[in-house]
């Protein structure tokens, strides 16, 4: 691998930097309220000089979520190599780890009815890639769950699939936190097992 010139780390440097502040303003404020000059005052760098890296505030979120998708792989992977873990566990190691990363403030969230910024999902071929090798590699632990016999094998798979999905933007665990009554911790136990429960067979 050819090694990067100084410029091109220092670029690689701000725009990790960029798609970091996105991201937390994401999580913190959603797509519609965070604004172009939030992401720029944050880092620290003119608009101007923001724009040379992502052309508008739908790239900007395109890029925070292609970071999400890369994060979710890593950890996909990290569950693959459990050995002991069943395709079951590992979709409820994979619950467990979106609500802990929405409560941490660290998921960010974007409407999904927003035009423009489906037209700038829809045209990002590496966002695209990604959202398919997530979802090939979750649903192929749902149909093997289902043929174990820990997943309900009469649910559609992908309905499996967008339910667990929906826990990185479910607003439960928001509004227990702020109830102060439960931990993050116990916050995050709580939704994954009414979630998995949900989806096991009918006894």
């Amino acid at each position: 691998m050819a090694r990067l010139s100084f410029r091109e780390q220092v670029l690689r440097v701000r725009q990790d930097a960029i798609v970091a502040a996105v991201n937390r303003l994401l999580a913190d404020k959603g797509f519609d309220l965070m604004t172009v000059d939030e992401v720029a005052a944050e880092v620290g760098i003119a608009k101007a000089s923001l724009y040379k890296h992502f052309p508008s505030k739908e790239a900007l979120a395109a890029a925070a979520m292609v970071r999400l998708l890369e994060r979710t792989l890593a950890f996909i992977d990290q569950q693959a190599a459990r050995q002991e873990a069943t395709p079951a566990q590992r979709l409820e190691a994979m619950v467990r780890w979106a609500l802990t990363l929405q409560l941490a403030g660290e998921m960010p969230t974007v409407p999904s009815q927003n035009s423009s910024l489906r037209a700038e999902l829809m045209a990002h071929q590496g966002y695209l890639d990604l959202l398919m090798q997530v979802s090939d590699r979750l649903g192929a632990w749902i149909t093997e769950a289902q043929a174990a016999g820990d997943i309900d094998a009469t649910l559609p798979a992908e309905l499996v699939l967008y339910n667990i999905y929906a826990r990185a933007c479910d607003p439960v665990p928001a509004v227990l936190k702020a109830g102060g009554r439960f931990s993050d911790a116990e916050v995050v136990e709580l939704v994954t097992e009414t979630c998995m429960r949900g989806l096991r067979p009918r006894r």
